[in-house]
């Protein structure tokens, strides 16, 4: 069995990806230092990760997501070192669910590793997100409240440090809850190195590589965006990833915001929201200090900047900006499909060029056929039961 498991918890948008892209691309470099990524890959972990919530999406995943929990932690008991699992959709669990899984850990000693960001980024970047899904919901009106049901993760149920601590916090010892806030600006190793300072006695001795590409699009093409959205049905998951997010947003729409000198346009939601998010900071603090956490980094990086610069909000974007943009991305569009149309035409023609080819060179029926003859009259065919020598 492990004898200590450090099992990062969340919080979504707040480089998550990043330390798990670092954690696999090291996979065999940590288990030669006694670390192990139990299982085969993240996907496993964010599998596990459903199966734990008890989430709803479960059914509609491939059969081997069902299993994917057992999977890490039948690694972790048969690993006698230490274990790492990480994915930020854990975060969402009930106290229950909190407590069964640390439970099927035992008698590993468990440290939960939270990381997260201020309040006000944590929203605007998760709306970002589930636009960039073809998801329409306005910035003002997404997660107003904190949700009952663990399958909602883009929620203040996952995305408040506070309400995650507040299920999780009560299962493990405090001072087996490591909190890692990553500051504003700073390099991103600089994270990688407190989150894997936790396990490794020299994490500058891996280096995490270049963040993975979620790149932002920007206020304008967040509202195209939103626009799109209602004409996405009949896109399922793997589409709506594939097409929609990580070709029309994260391809198209946020290689236009960068073009021809333009720079990507940061935003902000209304003042409210704004004055929610500094309440939501506030008592996040308060709560890790009064809880004893450990704190890797500084505390007041979760906390909503006292002056913020003057930015725009959704609501500022006018329908002119929306229809350029949009006839923008159009012709972007027209023109990857006629590049795409060419390349299969290409495609086709030397594959046509191959068959016809392959044609010409095939041996003639009859002479196959004497072929065989020849071979059949020089080797008799065996018959039934005959063995070889």
């Amino acid at each position: 069995m492990s004898e200590r498991v450090f099992f990062h918890i969340g919080l979504p948008k707040s480089g998550s990806t990043y330390l798990q892209t670092a954690l696999w691309k090291h996979a065999d470099a940590l288990r030669d230092v006694g670390v192990l990524l139990p299982s085969s890959g993240v996907t496993d972990h964010r599998w596990g990760s459903l199966v734990v919530r008890d989430d709803r999406r479960l059914p509609h995943r491939p059969p081997a997501a069902r299993s994917a929990w057992d999977r890490v932690v039948a690694d972790v008991v048969d690993w006698p070192g230490t274990a790492v699992i990480s994915h930020e959709f854990y975060g969402g669990a009930s106290a229950e669910q909190a407590k069964r899984a640390v439970e099927a850990l035992a008698p590993a000693e468990v440290h939960l590793v939270v990381t997260a960001r201020d309040p006000l980024r944590t929203l605007t970047s998760a709306w970002q997100e589930i636009v960039k899904y073809g998801k329409t919901t306005e910035l003002d009106r997404f997660s107003t409240e904190v949700s009952d049901d663990p399958s909602d993760i883009w929620n203040w149920r996952a995305l408040d440090v506070g309400e995650v601590l507040g299920r999780w916090g009560s299962v493990v010892p405090a001072d087996q809850v490591h909190v890692l806030p990553v500051p504003v600006g700073k390099d991103p190793e600089l994270v990688w190195q407190r989150f894997a300072g936790l396990f490794l006695d020299d994490p500058t001795s891996l280096r995490p590589g270049a963040r993975p590409a979620n790149p932002s699009i920007g206020l304008v093409a967040c509202e195209v965006m939103r626009m799109v959205g209602p004409h996405m049905k009949g896109f399922g998951a793997l589409p709506r990833s594939t097409w929609v997010r990580k070709y029309l947003a994260d391809t198209v729409l946020a290689d236009l915001a960068r073009s021809e000198g333009r720079s990507v346009e940061r935003f902000l939601p209304g003042p409210k929201r704004i004055a929610e998010c500094r309440d939501r900071g506030e008592r996040t603090v308060r709560h890790v200090q009064e809880a004893g956490y450990d704190v890797i980094g500084d505390l007041d990086d979760l906390r909503v900047d006292a002056e913020l610069p003057e930015l725009r909000s959704p609501t500022d974007v006018t329908d002119g900006e929306v229809a350029q943009l949009a006839s923008e991305a159009l012709g972007t569009l027209l023109r990857d499909l006629r590049e795409r149309t060419a390349e299969q035409r290409a495609s086709e023609r030397r594959l046509e060029r191959l068959s016809r080819q392959l044609a010409d060179n095939v041996v003639p029926e009859r002479r196959t056929q004497d072929w065989r003859g020849m071979v059949s009259r020089a080797w008799p065919r065996r018959e039934v039961g005959d063995k070889a020598e």
